[in-house]
């Protein structure tokens, strides 16, 4: 039986899997130490990602004054993915919740109270009894107070996701198919020239890429290093 994780997603990606466009991710495999690299190992034991030493001249291997040559075993790390196929995630996004009393004091929301069955929402020492709100599809976001996805408690989750596949590789190995299941969109007529869709969706899943990252780990992580990631792909699913 798969595991029941959670997921973060910005509220555009949000957005994107409830249109039906988005149906995979990139997490980036992160190092653990500063002089180590990634490579693919293969052995008895399958092939898998590692993280090794950097084979260094006088750290990994040299030469003694006598002549002999020496090559120091290197330890390793190897790499596991955050989640595998079956598991179920829940989507943590940008959230709120809106006390049933906010509804009963603005008319505008009376037909809340009809539609929705209230919910019970423990707050540190306060208990409120209202419903979840999603900025992802808000009609009028600037007019609430939201709160940061990773702090949403897994019974707000709306969203669930089955994985279907887990896989690593290179970021820039992606395909045109593989940046439309990001759910990047590219203009209709850009499909009449495979190179020009190619480079439309390239180009907007770089921007996107790059702005998750901060200015120190770009140059590690960011679509110019072309880093190892998780690739993970899902379907949506009913609550576990």
């Amino acid at each position: 039986m798969g595991r029941v994780l959670p997921v973060l997603f910005n509220t555009d990606m949000v957005q994107a899997i409830l249109d039906g466009m988005k149906g995979a991710t990139r997490r980036v495999v992160k190092y653990k130490y500063s002089n180590t690299e990634m490579k693919v190992r293969t052995d008895k034991y399958g092939t898998r990602l590692i993280e090794i030493q950097k084979d260094i001249e006088g750290e990994t291997h040299g030469k003694n004054p006598d002549g002999r040559t020496w090559h120091k075993l290197l330890p390793y790390i190897e790499k596991t993915p955050p989640c595998r196929k079956g598991d179920i995630l829940y989507v943590r996004e940008t959230w709120a919740f809106k006390c049933c009393i906010d509804c009963m004091d603005n008319e505008d929301d009376e037909e809340c109270m009809l539609e929705k069955t209230p919910v019970i929402h423990e707050d540190r020492d306060s208990v409120s009894e209202g419903c979840y709100i999603y900025r992802a599809g808000h009609p009028c976001p600037e007019r609430i107070t939201w709160r940061p996805s990773i702090h949403m408690p897994k019974e707000a989750a709306r969203i669930w996701l089955k994985v279907t596949d887990v896989r690593v590789e290179r970021l820039q190995d992606m395909k045109l198919g593989d940046f439309l299941s990001e759910g990047v969109a590219i203009l209709p007529e850009a499909y009449n020239d495979p190179d020009n869709a190619y480079g439309q969706a390239r180009d907007n899943f770089i921007a996107i890429w790059d702005s998750t990252l901060s200015r120190q780990d770009k140059g590690r992580y960011g679509w110019e290093a072309n880093p190892w990631v998780w690739v993970i792909e899902f379907e949506r699913c009913g609550k576990e």
